[in-house]
């Protein structure tokens, strides 16, 4: 998720999302447990299946009609209900998590903070809220879609077409400019280079603002849109209040501000479906300093309609250990 203010700084009515390339994904699935007729471990289809291997340890395939979504421990839906949309890891993530708890599961912070970090998590060197990771299916006809700027903006022109809010050039500039990264360029330097926001005050924690240098448009587009959906916004409302408050020039920064602000789309979001994080990749064992851009690039992400759980038709809650903050010098010195 990715991701995302609450974890990138990261409901609404459930949406039946309908696009070219996106997985179809069912509802209740029997259990995965068992072999298969080739004698072969099935793959893990069910909450309930992921949660036993979870326990046991095991590393198994899982399909891909299970997501994960991290969220704040007692939430009625992955993502606060003001969103329309949930930000959501691939079945691969999850095969990803349980790697991570069979390796570190006797130091448990590395798996929790781990699995943040893989989400696409900033500010984890002081992360302290009570964390769970959601793994569940999806009611039928309902599908997943890729969250590349292109799809952000054709499902807000079928929305609220015939605004203008978007135009087809500040897409273009905005899509341009994540797309020309240099070998040593990553997500952040494009959201620097799109917003002006200075790279190394968002990587200490520093709010946006002009002082770290953001863009007026960026800045205009936030004041437009209203309070973002973790606060008493809701996403709707966020993005209608873009479309006929904001009155600056509607350049890419503009449109990257409505993105940011009204569905989680932090500096950290690559708008390709990719997941992206600065601290070391759990997965490589080297110091974070020492890892490539290639190598902080990290799962699969999806958006999906943000539904509540009790409205899903099934799901399971696996809690997050954490530890203390003062104790994860591996998301900088490396995991291994």
């Amino acid at each position: 998720m990715s991701f995302k203010r609450l974890g990138a700084l990261r409901g609404g009515m459930p949406l039946v999302v309908l696009t070219a390339g996106a997985l179809a994904l069912g509802g209740g699935a029997p259990d995965s447990s068992g072999a298969a007729a080739d004698g072969k471990p099935r793959c893990i289809s069910t909450p309930r299946a992921y949660r036993t291997a979870w326990e046991a340890r095991q590393v198994r395939c899982v399909s891909p009609s299970l997501f994960g979504t991290t969220h704040t421990r007692g939430s009625a839906s992955p993502y606060p209900s003001g969103f329309r949309y949930a930000w959501a890891g691939s079945s691969t993530n999850l095969e990803r998590y349980l790697e991570l708890r069979r390796t570190y599961g006797d130091t448990p912070p590395k798996v929790g903070v781990g699995i943040l970090s893989y989400v696409g998590y900033p500010g984890l060197d002081t992360w302290d809220t009570p964390t769970d990771l959601a793994v569940y299916t999806l009611p039928p006809g309902v599908r997943a879609q890729v969250p590349a700027f292109e799809t952000w903006f054709r499902l807000l022109d079928e929305e609220f077409g015939g605004t203008a809010a978007y135009p087809l050039a500040a897409q273009t500039q905005l899509a341009h400019r994540y797309a020309r990264l240099g070998p040593r360029q990553d997500a952040v330097d494009a959201f620097q280079a799109v917003t002006g926001c200075r790279r190394n005050a968002l990587l200490s924690g520093e709010e946006v603002s002009a002082r770290i240098g953001c863009d007026a448009a960026f800045l205009g587009a936030l004041a437009a849109a209203g309070p973002s959906p973790y606060g008493t916004g809701r996403s709707t409302s966020c993005f209608r209040n873009f479309a006929v408050r904001y009155k600056g020039p509607r350049t890419a920064a503009a449109l990257r501000g409505a993105l940011y602000q009204c569905q989680d789309a932090g500096f950290l979001n690559t708008g390709a479906g990719l997941g992206y994080n600065t601290y070391a990749n759990p997965f490589v064992c080297k110091p974070a300093r020492e890892q490539s851009v290639l190598q902080n690039y990290t799962g699969r992400e999806f958006i999906l309609p943000n539904t509540a759980f009790g409205r899903l038709p099934s799901h399971t809650d696996i809690a997050l250990e954490l530890g203390k903050p003062s104790q994860r010098r591996f998301l900088k010195s490396g995991y291994c």
